[in-house]
């Protein structure tokens, strides 16, 4: 399952008198979680630290523990992003010391358990491909067919193109093409055939 945050978030705990703040983003690239991380350290720059981690896909991943100690902090965050399931998302935890020390132990579970809290509080959506298919008709027939396409469940219409023949995309999870053929040659007493055009991604919430 394709997982990310529903929504943007920050959200902070205070734990041994230090405070945690965690900012979590949706990002599509390496480029815009490392964007994402600089304007967070640029915004706490008087943080004792900002460790992040993000998670890409599962070829691109990275975590730091900006002067905590080793494995501290990066890789739990990092390790609450995976064992989630999400992709496409950047966490960025905020540390200001507040004079009493955690330990190793301590700093793990501070650092993973902001994580997992933000992503708690943002919940989760699924991405689901749709695919976009297309198929077309006379201009006469335009007005029938698109009034019937408005009256199914099943797919979209995501965009109508006039000239000389009417092309219509339909939008739908890539499973429903067999069902949305067979609706469409019923309804329309013709045989349709849908051609793919592309796919997009779709966030649905978990």
């Amino acid at each position: 399952m394709n997982l990310t945050i529903a929504k943007d978030i920050r959200t902070e705990q205070v734990i041994s008198k230090s405070r945690f703040i965690c900012s979590l983003k949706k990002v599509k690239t390496e480029e815009e979680a490392q964007e994402f991380i600089k304007a967070v350290k640029k915004e706490f720059w008087d943080a004792t630290h900002n460790c992040s981690a993000y998670v890409i896909d599962e070829q691109h991943q990275r975590s730091s523990d900006d002067g905590e100690p080793s494995g501290t902090a990066g890789m739990p965050m990092l390790g609450v992003l995976r064992k989630q399931g999400l992709q496409q998302v950047a966490a960025v935890v905020t540390r200001y010391f507040g004079g009493i020390k955690l330990g190793a132990g301590g700093l793990v579970r501070a650092y993973s358990g902001a994580v997992a809290n933000a992503a708690d509080v943002a919940g989760l959506a699924q991405k689901v491909k749709m695919g976009l298919y297309v198929f077309s008709c006379a201009p006469g027939e335009a007005g029938r067919i698109t009034n019937l396409l408005y009256q199914q469940q099943l797919f979209n219409l995501a965009d109508t193109e006039y000239g000389n023949a009417v092309i219509f995309t339909l939008r739908m999870p890539e499973e429903r093409k067999p069902a949305a053929e067979k609706w469409l040659t019923d309804t329309l007493q013709k045989p349709i055939e849908l051609t793919e055009a592309g796919f997009e991604y779709e966030e649905v919430p978990v």
